[in-house]
């Protein structure tokens, strides 16, 4: 009977000893009702964490080095690479009293002037040639400015042109941009070589491209 009970008590010991050491045994979760005592211990941790300062690791490679403002030097911005992002000019605004005209049969008077209907009109933005005026080209002279008012009396013949333009103005000449259905009259005399685009007008690079194509008074006889 002794022998018994002995035995018995070893095996709760050792079935006791191997709940105590096993590795493999699960964790449970605490209960809702087991107390607050891990949440405690867990934001104690966080908090340890966010009163410590951040280690400062290799400092002099990672930090801008320290600039001196004295030695600071401010220069110039650069010129845009192109013209593209460049505002364009305002355009000049015309007064509230000038109104779209319709003129018919225009008579040149030389390639940036005309009449018509009792009025006197110039080409706005363009410098006409003289008919007086001798072009030169390869040794060859020739009488470019009555070439030119021909070039202009022979676009505009039998037809209207469209000017903005005062009214009442019969008695004086009036410098005006002027149309040719969609075309602008002006732009098409420069770029094709039968008058000059003026210093502060919008045909510099019409007048270009005319000289570099040989158009009109820049090119041969005609």
């Amino acid at each position: 009977m002794l022998g018994s009970l002995l035995l018995l008590a070893g095996v709760l010991l050792i079935v006791q000893a191997g709940a105590l050491l096993s590795v493999d045994r699960p964790v449970l979760a605490p209960s809702q009702n087991s107390g607050t005592q891990p949440t405690r211990v867990a934001a104690s941790i966080v908090e340890a964490y966010r009163r410590e300062p951040a280690r400062k690791i290799a400092q002099d490679l990672i930090a801008p080095p320290q600039l001196d403002t004295v030695q600071l030097e401010r220069v110039e911005p650069r010129p845009p690479l192109t013209d593209l992002g460049l505002a364009v000019p305002p355009k000049t605004p015309m007064p509230d009293d000038w109104r779209e005209v319709l003129l018919f049969r225009p008579d040149a008077a030389n390639s940036a002037i005309f009449a018509s209907m009792g009025r006197t009109v110039i080409i706005s933005g363009v410098q006409g040639i003289d008919l007086d005026r001798a072009c030169s080209f390869h040794d060859v002279t020739w009488p470019c400015g009555e070439r030119a008012r021909a070039a202009f009396n022979s676009w505009v013949w039998g037809r209207a042109l469209k000017c903005f333009m005062p009214p009442d103005v019969e008695r004086f000449a009036i410098a005006a941009p002027c149309r040719l259905g969609k075309q602008d009259v002006g732009a098409w005399l420069v770029s094709n070589g039968w008058a000059t685009a003026l210093p502060s007008g919008i045909y510099g690079k019409a007048q270009v491209a005319a000289q570099g194509a040989g158009m009109g008074i820049f090119g041969p006889p005609q």
